[in-house]
């Protein structure tokens, strides 16, 4: 199911010179801002809580997971690269699954490093904060990376919509409306945490636990297994 030259190849694609200065400006400002907040107001736990899950976790994190989740594979459905990839003899499933890898990857890197990296300035790790959101930060790397994985396959606008999801629905809508809560990988991610920090009024979610786990599975292998299918029906269309 891993496949060294599809991973190699879209490795290559994500990590070009200009899609690689995109996924490194937002991890590099989160950085930023943890060190100017820290010279200005010295450590403080709920102020840390607050600027991984407001910035790194609610905007960042999202983000980068649009860029590596469709850069994976949308652009080569754009320009049509893809059929010379599906006709060789490599299973669908395989391809599906080395791109999600490669994507989680990326997302891992450049979202999960820098939240730790920020969290350690702002408060040292004090209470675990900076461990909780990095946990969070990796738990919903995954989902991310698989939704927007199957966004690249479904529509040639998949790095607007991905966007609008990122921005409206987990920033705005997962933070401030509590019934959309239950339905943001934010707060499936942050039921995780939970159980890693010491603080536990910092670090919380509207979702229990099992429920969390539960969804987050479902979400990811749900949209790995459609985008698997989406691809063999590229592959018909091809061949036709």
């Amino acid at each position: 199911m891993y496949d060294p030259t599809v991973a190699r190849l879209t490795y290559r694609a994500l990590l070009g010179r200009r899609r690689a200065l995109i996924l490194l400006a937002l991890p590099l400002l989160l950085v930023v801002i943890a060190a100017a907040v820290r010279g200005f107001s010295g450590a403080d736990d709920q102020v840390a809580s607050d600027l991984l899950g407001g910035f790194a976790l609610a905007t960042m994190v999202p983000i980068i997971g649009v860029i590596a989740g469709t850069g994976a594979i949308g652009p080569e459905i754009d320009d049509g690269s893809v059929m010379y990839l599906l006709s060789k003899p490599v299973r669908r499933p395989t391809i599906i699954v080395t791109k999600l890898t490669v994507a989680i990857a990326v997302t891992m890197v450049f979202s999960a490093v820098p939240t730790l990296v920020a969290g350690l300035i702002l408060n040292g790790n004090s209470q675990q904060i900076a461990v909780a959101y990095t946990i969070a930060a990796l738990v919903s790397s995954i989902a991310y990376a698989a939704i927007f994985l199957l966004l690249g396959t479904v529509t040639r606008h998949a790095v607007v919509f991905g966007l609008v999801y990122a921005l409206v629905w987990e920033a705005l809508f997962g933070s401030l409306v509590s019934g959309a809560r239950t339905l943001s990988v934010q707060q499936w991610s942050l039921a995780v945490a939970h159980k890693a920090t010491d603080a536990g009024d910092l670090v919380t979610s509207d979702v229990g636990l099992p429920a969390a786990v539960v969804l987050l599975l479902v979400v990811t292998a749900g949209t790995t297994w459609y985008a698997g299918r989406r691809l063999r029906t590229l592959t018909v269309a091809g061949d036709e």
